[in-house]
């Protein structure tokens, strides 16, 4: 469970303990409540700029709040970030900005490796890592080899090994083709199938609405739809948020992608 209280961040202000008007600068979350519950899949939409990834970035200490508290798993993050770090995987927008190795198998194996584990454990960590993103016996594989897509199958791999309850994923569909994305889709799908709570960030839900469970939309840093996705859909292009044709037109799509980018 991760739980946001009354969450404030800004940027460019004084901020907390340090000089200057903490309450100046950027409000790029602006006194945010909710709670993402266990096995859930949420999509967190909005325009750029609207706050969604300081958000996430908070959820497992990459943000300080300037006000505001985030828990996980009943602990505050701000007490023991490093349980927070474990207990909610981040994938971030780009994966070049997680990837720290030159092949796949020891990418996957860097966070296993600095909790300590064991080398049993952590094998066998890469191993269902590298199965759940479709790249079993990969392990050796040079990651300046790969396409964008298997990079990205990567980073989820890396997070994934360390087995959190939530899988945050910042704008996964950036930069991929068609097959790529569908691939991304489908790792997903099997992952929710799984009860592994996901959270996509993205500003174009055409490939992840019919995953999710529920939306919400952040505008200006605040919450301004937090509904399932047949409830949501109405209010979403007026936060600049792209929905598929078939949720326009009020049908049920199957999951992906429904309409050419």
């Amino acid at each position: 469970m991760i739980d946001v209280d009354g969450l404030t961040v800004r940027y460019g202000g004084g901020g907390p303990g340090a000089e200057g008007d903490p309450d100046s600068g950027v409000v790029a979350v602006d006194d945010v409540s909710l709670s993402l519950p266990d096995g859930e899949f949420v999509a967190i939409a909005g325009a750029n700029g609207s706050g969604k990834t300081t958000l996430v970035r908070t959820f497992n200490g990459l943000v300080d709040p300037d006000e505001g508290a985030v828990a996980v798993n009943g602990t505050p993050v701000a007490d023991d970030a490093l349980a927070a770090r474990t207990a909610v995987g981040m994938v971030f927008q780009d994966p070049r900005d997680q990837i720290v190795s030159a092949t796949v198998g020891g990418d996957v194996a860097f966070g296993p490796e600095n909790l300590g584990l064991d080398r049993a454990e952590i094998d066998r960590r890469v191993d269902a890592a590298l199965d759940a993103v479709n790249m079993r016996g990969r392990g050796d594989d040079r990651i300046a080899s790969l396409s964008g897509g298997e990079r990205e199958r990567v980073a989820i791999a890396g997070a994934l090994a360390m087995e959190p309850d939530h899988l945050v994923l910042d704008e996964p569909f950036t930069g991929l083709d068609e097959p790529a994305r569908r691939s991304v889709v489908a790792r997903l799908r099997d992952l929710r199938a799984d009860g592994v709570g996901v959270v996509v960030v993205t500003h174009d839900l055409r490939d992840v609405l019919a995953l999710a469970d529920r939306v919400v939309g952040l505008a200006d840093g605040r919450v301004a739809v937090d509904a399932p996705p047949e409830r949501a859909v109405a209010d979403l292009p007026g936060l600049d948020v792209r929905v598929p044709a078939a949720f326009e037109a009020g049908q049920d799509p199957s999951p992906g992608r429904t309409e050419p980018p």
